[in-house]
């Protein structure tokens, strides 16, 4: 018996989906044709290809808020990639999208983001203002579809043009019919490649897509207050002064009236998490009846985000982001270790900037000779990829002021 008949009754896992879902039998493919698997889907495939990939394991040791080394218990950007991808697949599941690809998509929504957070990515787009600037969004598309080099007949990883689609425009579309920007400039990388390879980034993206980029609120508007109550920037008392959080913890002390302040938070995450997931899956259900898409190309021409919270929750959630950034987010301890971070991150970039034979081989060759902007992009590829912890190894390496960021 050959290969095809061994395997001709294995099935992909098939679940039932509906008309507007992505359909992985229906694919646009690869950038770079290669026969697909007999026992996995495409989006299967991507999403196997993303955990395996170097970027996906350098996620363990990058800053979420709290820098990895001040606490065992706090986030990183792959606890929270993960938490991303169990709320995606979950609201994929239930409105009857494809799960594969909306996990593969939450998997790799983070890949670009450079060390120490959002702080690293404002240090490193000062730096590369001549350059067209630094943005994490980009840097991930560039991550998939350059940077990895696993793989003989390829750079990137090759990944479908849904999961590529998502990726870029999970929060909306990019630019207007014209192609112009509808937030600023189009970044450079994503225009470049969109050119090989039209990612429509002027229509709204996949529900899928959307599954993934609403889990990420909902996962860091949760755990960002566990993180936030274990440090103790933030107190369940803070709370009650938030509509959200407040409602939650009212109806867990009165069933739970002596229930101590650890449990008590943990109760309220977990009902705050499942308030939120069904409050999507409701309204998205809703503009499902609205405005009745019968293909995954009907939700990209939609002219609208389908996926969304519903009108009082969406106002109670921008209440929540709010106090996180002025009790949290902005609070003095974490603005002393930002700047701090900053400096680590634009020191290295004037470095190796000045002399890109401080960077390893395979990132310095041929850069003598090259402009200043192919100098300055290669640099950046360098330091985004770096964790905090190969970050300050390299800034002790060059100088001799490295900060303690505990």
């Amino acid at each position: 018996m050959d290969e095809a008949g061994k395997l001709g009754d294995i099935g992909f896992g098939y679940r039932p989906r509906a008309p507007y879902a992505c359909d992985p039998a229906a694919t646009r493919g690869r950038f770079q044709a290669e026969p697909e698997s007999p026992t996995r889907t495409p989006f299967q495939r991507d999403r196997d290809r993303i955990i395996h990939s170097t970027a996906f394991r350098r996620l363990k040791h990058k800053t979420q808020v709290f820098f990895a080394h001040e606490g065992d218990h706090y986030r990183t950007r792959l606890t929270h990639t993960i938490e991303v991808a169990q709320i995606a697949r979950a609201l994929a599941r239930a409105l009857r999208c494809d799960e594969d690809l909306a996990e593969a998509i939450a998997l790799v929504h983070d890949f670009g983001h450079t060390p120490f957070g959002h702080t690293g990515e404002d240090a490193l787009n000062l730096k590369m203002a001549l350059w067209g600037g630094f943005d994490h969004n980009a840097q991930s598309l560039r991550i998939v579809t350059r940077l990895e080099r696993r793989y003989a007949e390829f750079d990137g990883l090759n990944l479908t043009w849904e999961t590529l689609e998502g990726l870029v425009k999970h929060n909306g579309p990019l630019a207007d019919a014209g192609g112009r920007g509808l937030k600023g400039p189009v970044p450079q990388a994503i225009r470049d490649f969109s050119e090989l390879f039209d990612l429509w980034l002027d229509k709204y993206a996949s529900l899928e897509a959307q599954c993934a980029a609403i889990a990420d609120d909902i996962a860091y508007n949760t755990h960002d207050i566990d993180d936030g109550l274990r440090a103790g920037l933030l107190t369940l008392d803070m709370l009650e002064t938030v509509a959200l959080p407040s409602g939650i913890l009212t109806a867990v002390r009165d069933r739970y009236p002596n229930l101590d302040p650890v449990r008590a938070g943990h109760e309220l995450l977990r009902r705050q998490i499942t308030i939120m997931v069904e409050d999507v899956i409701v309204t998205t259900a809703a503009n499902l009846a609205r405005l009745k898409p019968q293909s995954a190309d009907d939700v990209r021409n939609a002219g609208e985000t389908m996926v969304v919270f519903s009108p009082a929750l969406s106002a109670q959630e921008k209440e929540l982001k709010a106090f996180l950034y002025k009790n949290m987010y902005r609070a003095d301890d974490v603005m002393q270790v930002r700047g701090d971070a900053e400096r680590v991150v634009a020191e290295l970039f004037d470095a190796y900037f000045a002399d890109p034979r401080l960077m390893p081989e395979g990132w310095r060759e041929g850069l003598d000779r090259a402009s200043d902007r192919i100098k300055a992009r290669d640099v950046a590829d360098f330091l985004a990829g770096m964790t905090d912890t190969y970050a300050l190894k390299e800034h002790r390496r060059l100088f001799d002021h490295t900060p303690d960021l505990g």
